[in-house]
């Protein structure tokens, strides 16, 4: 398994995401529950919202298919997604990896 630092940036639609916040915070929910998810959180400040979620998945297929399940992502409330494989080395977090 891998770690995969999968950022989002939000459409405009503050309100609609609002609506689907819920369902999307128990989606990340279910995947920390399943070992699929080590962090995630929204960017704070910034002209348009975003947000990094970490992912642990065998590839970046799987890590693409966490993602798209999203329920942000099946709304359409996020307008581009980038998923690069990320290593922690050091840093008082990276040991929690």
């Amino acid at each position: 398994m891998a770690y995969f630092a999968t950022i989002y940036r939000y459409t405009d639609e503050d309100a609609r995401r609002d609506q689907v916040r819920p369902t999307h915070r128990d989606y990340l929910r279910q995947l920390t529950e399943q070992g699929r998810l080590a962090v995630s959180g929204p960017y704070v400040g910034g002209e348009r919202g975003g947000a990094l979620l970490i992912f642990i998945a065998d590839d970046e297929a799987g890590a693409l298919e966490l993602s798209a399940n999203d329920p942000f992502m099946l709304e359409g409330l996020v307008e581009e997604r980038t998923v690069r494989e990320w290593q922690p080395v050091s840093g008082q977090l990276a040991d929690s990896f």
